[in-house]
């Protein structure tokens, strides 16, 4: 099984309610993956971070398989999803992982 973990932090410009908008928008499409793409077992997005946290969102997710996690990649409903993400956020942070 392979672990999917992303930190975003969206742009400086965006108010409070850009980023709650943007925020449900992009927990609601990317749960809604999971039965979607082949391979994805669970995904869970994290929309409310504690004042101490320096990101303003997360992804943990969970794949069968690395071969899984590339197909994720590239599957059209994620790409989809994916391309709002980058429209909103200034950076990006990573980590996948075998458990």
């Amino acid at each position: 099984m392979v672990r999917h973990v992303i930190l975003w932090q969206f742009q400086d410009a965006m108010d409070k309610e850009e980023r709650a908008a943007a925020s449900e928008r992009i927990r609601r499409e990317l749960e809604a993956l999971v039965g979607v793409v082949p391979g994805l077992i669970s995904a869970f997005v994290g929309t409310t971070p504690l004042d101490t946290s320096n990101a303003d969102l997360f992804l943990d997710s969970c794949l069968e398989s690395r071969e899984a996690l590339a197909a994720y990649a590239v599957h059209p409903e994620h790409v989809r999803a994916a391309t709002f993400v980058r429209s909103v956020v200034k950076s990006r942070i990573c980590m996948d992982f075998e458990v």
